[in-house]
């Protein structure tokens, strides 16, 4: 399944936690959005990971959305090319 997933992590250390851990299943898109392919399984191991490097206390928030087929063919991109690289992780 594809995954649109964004997050607010106020906390450096906890924002490196969340990048380093969807780095690890998809590509970076832009400031805190990523998308990943995954499967059922890794899904619920990559939202049990996040949940431990987020604080809701501090206001922390992931949001993660499910792309359907129909949906990834009217994806609009405006603007920049995507970065290769991060470059906003503290």
């Amino acid at each position: 399944m594809r995954l649109a997933i964004a997050y607010d992590v106020s906390d450096d250390a906890n924002r490196r936690q969340v990048y380093r851990t969807l780095q690890r299943y998809g590509a970076w898109k832009q400031y805190s959005v990523f998308e990943l392919e995954v499967n059922k399984t890794e899904r619920v191991e990559l939202e049990d990971e996040l949940e431990g490097h987020i604080d809701p206390d501090d206001g922390d928030r992931i949001r993660i959305y499910r792309l359907c087929e129909s949906c990834l063919d009217d994806v609009s991109e405006l603007g920049a090319e995507t970065p290769d690289e991060q470059s906003n992780v503290v």
